[in-house]
């Protein structure tokens, strides 16, 4: 469904959200390609949910990453070594989403990881309100070894195209110049996705998809037989 601006497009998507009725913590998935909008979009939902007076509980995948030696194994550029090796699904589950799913104690944790010093951390565990709502954003959310801890998945839809540009404006400097930031798309993002989309089919499996294409003009398509339906 088409909608008159951003605005418009994020109100019925939070609404949607919040609409599920669980008696526990909802966990949502921001899904999609590398520099598709996943954040900023999360960052969206995040404020209008909370305007409703509902604990919001925001995180990244990024918080869970695997040590630099593990993540770079394949080769810095491999695009098998992003996919299966960048990030500790074990962590994501134990630490964050079995916690406030159906069996949990609703204790959590949002990190496992500090990536910028390369060194595990124990954060101290957080208790979550039994109507809060979880938002975590990152690439590969849908793969098998997540999917079933997730409560909605939206899937943040942008081309290849789109995303590169984006992409590669943003991250020229920590990667090391624009040249350097489009062989990494190339030959490590790129591909991994593609694996991605192969074994997972996020589009499809997703409860919403959010086109973001336009920035100011996004689409949003609720799956008929989703959970947000």
């Amino acid at each position: 469904m088409s909608y008159p601006n951003r605005t418009a497009a994020l109100q019925a998507l939070a609404a949607a959200i919040s609409s599920v009725p669980f008696a526990r913590p909802i966990r949502v998935a921001i899904d999609g390609r590398t520099a598709s909008g996943k954040t900023t979009l999360a960052d969206e939902l995040s404020e209008i949910l909370a305007a409703s007076g509902r604990e919001i509980i925001r995180t990244s995948i990024d918080g869970f990453h695997k040590p630099k030696a593990e993540r770079y194994a394949r080769g810095r550029q491999s695009p098998e070594g992003y996919y299966y090796d960048a990030r500790d699904l074990v962590a994501i589950n134990t630490l964050l989403l079995e916690p406030l799913g159906p069996d949990g104690n609703r204790e959590y944790r949002t990190a496992s990881f500090d990536l910028l010093n390369d060194k595990p951390i124990d954060e101290e565990a957080r208790l979550a309100s039994p109507d809060a709502i979880l938002i975590v954003d990152g690439t590969f959310l849908q793969r098998p070894e997540l999917s079933g801890n997730w409560d909605l998945a939206i899937f943040v839809d942008a081309t290849e195209a789109v995303c590169e540009q984006r992409g590669v404006g943003r991250d020229a400097r920590l990667l090391g110049g624009t040249d350097a930031a489009r062989q990494l798309y190339a030959t490590r993002y790129r591909p991994a996705y593609s694996l991605y989309e192969r074994i997972c089919a996020p589009g499809v499996s997703a409860d919403a998809v959010f086109n973001n294409d336009d920035l100011d003009r996004p689409g949003l398509a609720v799956k008929a037989n989703g959970r947000l339906a």
